[in-house]
């Protein structure tokens, strides 16, 4: 089987949608978060688990926000002691990260055995594109050079990247965090994925929840089809 990413900025409806479709696809599936936050992850290593947890109790804040904007430009420590410590948290943040992005993928291969469409609920490689990977004028560090390498190279890709679209306003008015500003930069990050990957559409997230179901739906059918021209003649689930 293969897998579909539901891409999007935050307001797009990407976990509503991914819910959903578990229940609109005629074929086993399994949903997967693959982002950053623990507070919408269903699964985790059960050490980052353990660290949040203790985090939390300690009163300390959780990295929750995801990749930074590239065009800010970091503050090297001064000092000798400070920027050796400063690239020993940077070396373990990498560390746990990776630990963290293969043993999702481990899952994923375990549902793929068994006969399930594995969905995304965000990817790694579509999240972290725009900052570790693709060059935007602006020097990266090098905890950010191995992982944009791992994603590009290393790391599987979805077989299909579905993108739900709407204008930042639109993104704005639906959850209120962040700016206009950060949305539309995010909006113009996914919409380049275009140009990088093999199977990408987009969906109009504007419409009517159901009616951005269905198109969601007729996508993977469709890229089902493709996939297995044996399959049986059957229609995807209505609402």
């Amino acid at each position: 089987m293969f897998t579909v990413a539901l891409i999007g900025p935050d307001g797009s409806g990407k976990t509503t949608i991914g819910r959903q479709l578990e229940d609109r696809l005629p074929m086993p599936v399994k949903y997967i978060y693959m982002g950053v936050s623990t507070d919408s992850s269903n699964v985790m290593l059960p050490t980052t688990r353990l660290a949040h947890m203790l985090k939390r109790a300690m009163g300390g804040k959780l990295d929750n926000a995801g990749p930074p904007d590239p065009n800010r430009v970091k503050k090297k420590p001064k000092g000798v002691v400070k920027r050796t410590l400063a690239e020993g948290r940077a070396v373990l943040r990498l560390a746990n990260r990776l630990s963290e992005e293969w043993y999702r993928q481990g899952l994923v291969w375990s549902y793929q055995r068994r006969g399930n469409i594995v969905l995304f609920d965000r990817h790694f490689f579509s999240d972290y594109y725009a900052y570790d990977i693709a060059d935007h004028g602006q020097p990266r560090d090098f905890t950010q050079r191995i992982h944009g390498f791992v994603l590009q190279h290393i790391y599987p890709k979805p077989s299909l990247i579905i993108y739900l679209d709407a204008p930042a306003e639109v993104l704005y008015a639906r959850k209120g965090e962040g700016s206009i500003e950060a949305l539309e930069r995010r909006r113009q990050d996914y919409l380049q994925l275009r140009d990088v990957v093999k199977h990408y559409a987009i969906v109009d997230a504007t419409q009517p929840q159901d009616q951005v179901v269905q198109e969601v739906v007729a996508l993977i059918w469709d890229f089902y089809q493709a996939q297995d021209k044996t399959v049986a003649k059957t229609s995807p689930k209505q609402a």
